[in-house]
């Protein structure tokens, strides 16, 4: 069965409905740029407010190493998600003490095979957009057919919403899809209805 990330976790309201809904992991953005930025300190809050076996992941942009590794202590993350331009030595660094999930856009073929360079680490597969992702966009899924048996753990984004990732999920036996702006009322905000869809849907228990 695919697992599910609901990311862009601003609230514990959402957060705790999310969980209740059945996703596997939420995510805390701690890119500053990103609408759905959230502190270290409010992600930690929210964490701990918690079930323990929740994951929680934390996505960065092109931030120090060292940084990384603090934040994800301070809130008790279980994983990284590196949406930057983090070159492989990076990825590794980080990975001493926090796993890392690696991000790469997508809008050419050439972005899939510089995600080969990764795939010791999971990959995550984004539409290429100046926002780092959250873009609502999809990007060609068909670009990763003839390379997906190459990744043992590979994440689908992008554009994902309860529409489509059933048909993302045919296309592609991604091992997890992580979604944000796919299942929201605003940026930041999520819509319960929304979010209880697109995991049924993603799980494989819609009859509809």
């Amino acid at each position: 069965m695919v697992r599910v990330k609901i990311c862009g976790i601003t609230n514990l309201e959402d957060a705790r409905m999310v969980y209740e809904a059945g996703a596997d992991a939420i995510g805390f953005v701690f890119y500053p740029r990103s609408k759905r930025y959230v502190s270290p300190e409010i992600a930690r809050n929210i964490a701990r407010s918690l079930p323990p076996f929740v994951c929680k992941i934390g996505v960065f942009v092109n931030e120090e190493p060292g940084k990384i590794q603090e934040i994800a202590s301070f809130v008790g993350l279980c994983a990284v998600q590196l949406h930057g331009d983090e070159d492989l030595d990076t990825c590794k660094r980080v990975a001493e003490k926090v796993p890392v999930i690696k991000a790469i856009g997508v809008k050419t073929e050439e972005d899939v095979k510089k995600a080969l360079t990764f795939r010791e680490f999971p990959v995550l597969f984004d539409t290429k957009s100046d926002t780092r992702g959250g873009s609502g966009l999809v990007f060609d899924w068909n670009l990763l057919i003839p390379y997906r048996n190459l990744f043992d753990f590979l994440i689908l984004a992008g554009g994902l919403n309860p529409e489509n990732v059933s048909e993302a999920i045919k296309v592609l036996h991604p091992n997890a899809v992580d979604v944000s702006s796919g299942v929201e009322s605003l940026p930041g905000k999520k819509d319960p209805a929304a979010v209880k869809l697109f995991i049924k849907k993603a799980k494989g228990t819609w009859e509809g």
